[in-house]
This record gives C-alpha cells, sequence and structure tokens, in this order.
C-alpha cells in the first residue's frame, strides 16, 4: 500500500445507481484519475450503500477532512481529484455532508 495523507472512500452501491453500475464506473474513473497523479498521497477504498444519499448518490468521502462530495459523473470526479485531493481547495458546489456540521443543502455552500 502506498503511503497516503488522505482516504477517499467511495460508495458503489447498488442504492444510488441501478444495480451499482453507474457507482462502480465512477470509482473505477476516480481509480485511474487518481493513479494519473503518481505524486498525490491518497488511499482510495471501495465501500457499500451507506445510505445517507437518499439515491442522490454515488458518495465520494475524503478523509482526514471529513467532506462527503456526490460523484454524479465523470466531471465531477475529475474536480475532487484536482481541486481537493491535488491542490487543497474545497469543491464547495459538490458537497452533501462536512464532519462537524452536517448535511449541506446547496443553499448553503454559496458563501463556503
Amino acid at each position: 500500500m502506498r503511503t497516503h495523507s488522505r482516504h477517499i472512500f467511495m460508495c458503489t452501491g447498488p442504492r444510488c445507481t441501478e444495480d451499482g453500475v453507474r457507482a462502480e464506473a465512477m470509482f473505477g474513473i476516480l481509480g485511474a484519475a487518481i493513479d494519473a497523479r503518481p505524486e498525490l498521497r491518497v488511499k482510495r477504498t471501495r465501500t457499500h450503500c451507506m445510505v445517507a444519499c437518499k439515491n442522490q448518490g454515488p458518495l465520494a468521502l475524503v478523509y482526514p477532512e471529513g467532506i462527503w462530495y456526490r460523484c454524479e459523473d465523470a466531471d465531477a470526479i475529475e474536480r475532487i481529484v484536482t481541486e481537493h485531493l491535488e491542490h487543497g481547495r474545497e469543491v464547495t458546489d459538490l458537497v452533501f455532508h462536512r464532519l462537524g456540521s452536517g448535511d449541506v443543502s446547496p443553499e448553503d455552500n454559496i458563501d463556503v
């Protein structure tokens, strides 16, 4: 296992996408994006349904920051990897939940 300073967990369904097919595809895209940046010190782990998204997933959780993101498509994954994992900036408009703050509505993300 590579040394890592962040850990990203990603739900692969099956509830949020039909039989988890799209969620599993997003997990693969996440892996490719991380592997394309060997300087990143990020561990990626697949999880089963976390139930919290209420069928608005898949979700990706970045720790130690405790930021939960919605990962609806490959563009969202790329933004999370580039902006958060590579440059350390939260991708505010994709945030679903913050550790210590709770669930986030789109209106809450305006001034973060």
